[in-house]
């Protein structure tokens, strides 16, 4: 039996005019899905990832004053405020960029599908794609085309603001 598929796609485009990292995040019919917002003067750069109502559901917070590069995501909800769901740490290597995922859903896999990554997939720990991610060349500002793939028959379909939240992350980590 052939697996059925859900996917949402979405844009993620930076606002050009900001000082910091902001981003604004649609869906497929256009419609403003969740907003990300920077916190100004702070060591490392803290992004909030809200809903359109404005409710804090993810922070990103870079680990300030490492030699190599790491992200934090915290929960931003009610009751579960501050806790970590994912860590992503650049690993140490001399020509391409490498990271390592570590989740409360488990281990993820960034894998680049071009020579300058502006296009990657993100594996989840039974190597199953998650993402599909092309970035839009010669594009000011950043934009990114993203597809999260669902499978109905799943037991646990990936949270989409979480894994927005990774992407965002990756992000920073190579242009910011």
């Amino acid at each position: 039996m052939p697996e059925s598929r859900n996917n949402c796609r979405y844009l993620i485009r930076e606002k050009f005019f900001t000082i910091g990292n902001s981003f604004k995040i649609k869906d497929e019919l256009g419609h403003n899905k969740y907003i990300i917002r920077s916190k100004m003067w702070t060591f490392g750069r803290k992004l909030i990832l809200e809903d359109m109502n404005g409710n804090a559901l993810l922070k990103i917070h870079q680990k300030a004053f490492r030699f190599l590069d790491q992200f934090n995501i915290l929960s931003a909800r009610d009751g579960e405020l501050n806790q970590q769901v994912a860590s992503i740490r650049q690993k140490f290597t001399f020509f391409k960029n490498s990271y390592k995922i570590y989740s409360k859903y488990g281990e993820y896999k960034f894998k680049g599908l071009d020579v300058y990554d502006q296009a990657f997939v993100l594996k989840n720990k039974d190597d199953k794609t998650i993402a599909i991610v092309n970035k839009k060349y010669l594009a000011i500002p950043h934009t990114y085309d993203v597809e999260v793939i669902n499978s109905i028959n799943d037991q646990i379909r990936e949270d989409h603001a979480f894994i927005l939240a990774l992407i965002i992350a990756l992000h920073c980590l190579y242009y910011c």
